[in-house]
């Protein structure tokens, strides 16, 4: 099954797709007059006192999206991808802004009110099913994207998170994947059950603090290896667009890749730790506060920097530095390990501190995207009781903890694939209702 899901891949994601989704990103950043200078007045404006809604629903996004993949997956892209799998990932992050405040700003526009039944306070639900509903008056296309958002919330969002955070608590405190799996089911279970505001609070205390810690060990590798730095720098950008497969010097040729490969593992590693083109964003989005469509897109958009253009990047760099200094780590490890092998670099606290983040980054996706999938959810089953998808998504939990990692992440991929068709669309026909 690993063998048809890896092939699978190789032609959803070959050269035409990611030329489509370069060109989209390319082209709402072109269309909206390069949004991302305003990324700073979303940063504002998500902090603002006036905005903790909005403050909200990003730290929502930022759960779903600061998963393992930033840490996992951007292992994953050097490795098989090679050092210019960062400038991929890196340029997918940048230009992926735009696309990402396009898809929550429409998904702001065309929500709709949702009366809670504990508050007197309307609340409002969203998302791109909402978008080609509304907007496109697609039906079925609306009901195709909820369909993908569920099963990718139990690929994406939840067994490639189980496996990562079993994987970590093996590592830290010696547990068989199995109780990992069902205690993490519990905790996850009691946090669902207090709805989505109990969601949303969590993920505003979590966020910054799972988010500071990883980026500060990080730095402390860079500072370690800061001799090794301008290398690092000089070798994504060389081997970014190399034609012929090129080591640069790393690991005795084992990070040898073209541009093709760089370019299709850095791209969809991207997509997967940003999301930006799939539309998940646009669901947290929907639920902002803020004034107007381009102020909670502006806050939305920052999501994607701080996931791809500051994470990813900077993992990508500890990674290379790393590398550079041992060259001798890459015989030594795996596509998921490179990470573990860089932060062996700091003494002690290295590898208990990344096992940590691993632990809080899957969690938090892990109620991240169980958010997404439940709007999904209400979607297509209105009258359905949503105890439905929360058992469902909780037995998902478990078994993803003892899956194979590599399956789990091949299946990601596939899912990634089927979110961005409806979502793509309901961008490019409905273009002419974004503002800037």
């Amino acid at each position: 099954m690993l063998s048809f899901f890896h092939s699978l891949n190789a032609v959803l994601w070959g050269v035409p797709l990611l030329l489509v989704l370069l060109g989209t990103h390319l082209y709402f950043t072109l269309f909206l007059g390069f949004i991302q200078k305003k990324t700073f007045r979303g940063i504002r404006l998500s902090i603002s006192s006036g905005s903790g809604s909005a403050f909200a629903s990003l730290a929502t996004t930022l759960a779903a999206t600061l998963g393992t993949g930033n840490i996992i997956g951007v292992s994953t892209a050097v490795y098989l991808g090679g050092p210019g799998a960062v400038f991929w990932c890196w340029l997918t992050g940048i230009f992926g802004m735009a696309t990402t405040y396009a898809e929550c700003y429409l998904s702001f526009l065309f929500r709709q009110p949702l009366s809670s039944a504990s508050s007197s306070t309307p609340r409002c639900i969203g998302g791109p099913m909402y978008v080609l509903r509304y907007g496109l008056h697609k039906k079925g296309l609306a009901a195709f994207y909820s369909l993908c958002i569920i099963l990718s919330s139990f690929g994406v969002g939840c067994t490639t998170q189980a496996n990562s955070l079993a994987a970590a608590a093996r590592q830290l405190l010696h547990l068989p994947s199995y109780l990992t799996g069902l205690f993490t089911a519990l905790l996850i279970g009691y946090i669902i059950l207090g709805g989505s505001s109990a969601i949303e609070d969590f993920c505003v205390r979590l966020v910054p603090f799972m988010g500071g810690l990883y980026l500060l060990g990080c730095i402390i590798i860079l500072i370690l290896n800061s001799t090794y730095l301008p290398t690092a720098l000089a070798t994504v950008f060389t081997t970014a667009f190399s034609p012929k497969a090129a080591a640069a010097g790393i690991g005795g040729g084992i990070l040898a890749c073209t541009l093709k490969t760089a370019a299709r593992y850095g791209i969809a590693r991207g997509l997967f730790t940003n999301e930006a083109g799939i539309g998940s964003a646009g669901i947290a989005a929907a639920s902002g506060m803020s004034k107007t469509p381009q102020q909670q897109a502006l806050v939305s958009m920052t999501a994607t920097f701080w996931d791809t253009v500051v994470v990813c990047a900077v993992t990508g760099l500890a990674i290379l530095t790393h590398l550079l200094r041992f060259p001798d780590s890459v015989s030594k490890s795996t596509a998921g390990t490179l990470t573990h092998a860089a932060f062996s670099q700091i003494p002690v606290i290295g590898s208990p501190l990344l096992n940590i983040c691993l632990i809080l980054f899957a969690f938090a996706t892990l109620t991240g995207w169980y958010y997404f999938g439940q709007q999904a959810f209400f979607y297509l089953f209105p009258k359905k009781h949503p105890g439905i998808y929360q058992t469902i998504y909780l037995v998902m939990i478990f078994l993803g903890a003892v899956l194979s990692l590599e399956l789990v992440w091949e299946i990601s991929d596939t899912l990634n694939f089927l979110l961005l068709l409806p979502n793509l669309t309901a961008l490019y026909c409905l273009k002419g209702k974004i503002e800037v």
